[in-house]
């Protein structure tokens, strides 16, 4: 453990890592790195078969010890199947935040695949290195309703409210009001950065602004390359948000796929899956199923029978083959690759992908923000739910006109007549610069004016 933290993390700065050597199952063996003292617990699946079982028994032997602390623990788990869920909680109480991983891959994915950069945005939530999400206490903005909050700060972006009972609301209705006891949850750089600004006249552009929205496609076509235990449900997550009569293709060499698209299809609405077997490192078995056709492509990684580097080789020269087509025919398509080493990302980032979804990194940083505040849980659970607000990418044009130097605060103005929170954007010509973060801007000063183009997209929380 001790030489892999090293490889890995040169520098600890600020944090003492100690490692104990012992089986989280026993009590007596817990007992050694001393949870009773311990802000928070986070306990992480482990790579054994039914893992489930292995992080449920470690919850039972931290709330039923014998010599456990009066006060409630801050634990943060990890669950992959949610069959395992409802025991789970059972036994942690409300001791215990899970975070479903398989379920929150599967929804990032399918929501990534439909609207490049959004994967990115996530990790710009979830990562210390950039702005995070908030919750304050403002007294100032008792009496006044949502939509004036969003105009109340410069340098941070509000994007819901904690009610006094502890509910979480992701963009509540414009006409919300603040009362006291109320948080507003907002995103910035830090902390002591969710400031007021005082500011009177924020100088919005009312002649720039656009009041009608693009139409949207009324069907799509996704291609599933590859396949795991994630597909199923990434497919379903597809499914809400498919106009009826949308179709996915999965190509794959995959055992039993009849019936595994025999069942999804049985619980799909407005899908319908279809199976070819094939070899996805083939250019030629890719030419055959028109790759120009589809809407939107998700390379997953085989995860079952073979090792992770050889598993990401192929999505990588699945990824190449895909980009030569695209260059070829003229025709940009928006691509979605599972990445199961995150060694590997820089490899992405050459092949050129739009996004690139790294499994373990993304549970890995949602545990950690959960272990300092669980009530981010809620936040990303609406962010999560096809019923709640999500994330989206929208186009510019949508919002304002293009070519023209506007501020961040005409662009705000111009979301929420819409019932929309924005809370920034996505330069289209740094999409493939990891050093511009791909375009996406996360929390941008609300005053600076900035120059949009025609493929730009305003980053927004919306119900559809």
């Amino acid at each position: 453990m001790e030489e892999e933290i090293r490889a890995k993390i040169p520098s600890t700065k600020n944090t003492k890592v100690i490692c104990r050597s012992g089986r989280p199952l026993e009590i007596t063996d817990i007992e050694m790195v001393n949870p009773h003292d311990a802000r928070s617990i986070i306990i992480i699946s482990p790579e054994a078969p039914n893992p489930d079982t292995h992080v449920i028994k470690s919850v039972l032997a931290l709330t039923n010890n014998p010599h456990r602390r009066k006060d409630k623990y801050h634990i943060v788990a990890e669950i992959k199947e949610e069959a395992n869920l409802e025991a789970a909680k059972v036994v942690g109480r409300d001791e215990v935040t899970y975070v479903l991983s398989y379920d929150v891959v599967a929804k990032v994915t399918a929501q990534t695949c439909r609207q490049s950069g959004l994967s990115v945005v996530y990790t710009e939530l979830l990562d210390y290195a950039g702005d995070e999400i908030y919750f304050q206490n403002e007294p100032r903005l008792i009496g006044r309703t949502f939509k004036e909050s969003l105009f109340a700060y410069e340098d941070s972006a509000v994007i819901g409210i904690q009610y006094k009972n502890g509910k979480v609301q992701v963009n509540p209705p414009m006409n919300t009001m603040i009362r006291e006891g109320d948080k507003i949850i907002a995103i910035s750089e830090d902390d002591d950065t969710v400031i007021l600004s005082g500011k009177t006249d924020i100088m919005i552009d009312r002649s720039v602004i656009k009041h009608e929205k693009t139409k949207k496609p009324p069907t799509e076509k996704s291609l599933i390359l590859g396949w795991n235990e994630k597909g199923g449900r990434i497919i379903k997550e597809l499914d809400n948000y498919a106009a009826p009569g949308s179709k996915v293709l999965i190509m794959a060499e995959y055992e039993g796929m009849d019936d595994i698209v025999a069942d999804i299809n049985s619980k799909l609405k407005n899908k319908r899956v279809e199976f070819k077997n094939g070899n996805i490192t083939f250019r030629s078995q890719l030419d055959s199923i028109d790759i120009p056709s589809f809407d939107h492509i998700i390379i997953l990684s085989y995860t079952q029978g073979m090792d992770i580097q050889e598993a990401d080789a192929q999505t990588l020269i699945c990824l190449l083959h895909l980009r030569n087509i695209s260059e070829q025919c003229g025709k940009h398509f928006s691509i979605v690759s599972e990445i199961l080493d995150v060694r590997n990302q820089s490899l992405a980032e050459v092949a050129r992908a739009d996004d690139f979804i790294i499994s373990d990194k993304l549970i890995s940083l949602m545990l950690t923000q959960f272990s300092e505040n669980k009530y981010l849980k809620y936040v990303f659970d609406d962010f999560f739910d096809a019923e709640g607000s999500e994330i989206y990418l929208k186009p510019v044009t949508d919002y304002v006109e293009v070519g023209k130097s506007v501020n961040f605060y005409t662009v705000i103005a111009s979301a929420a007549q819409f019932g929309e929170v924005a809370f920034g954007y996505r330069i289209h010509e740094y999409q493939y610069n990891p050093d511009k973060f791909f375009g996406v801007v996360v929390n941008p000063d609300k005053s600076d004016s900035i120059v949009f183009s025609n493929e730009d997209r305003i980053i927004v929380l919306a119900e559809d």
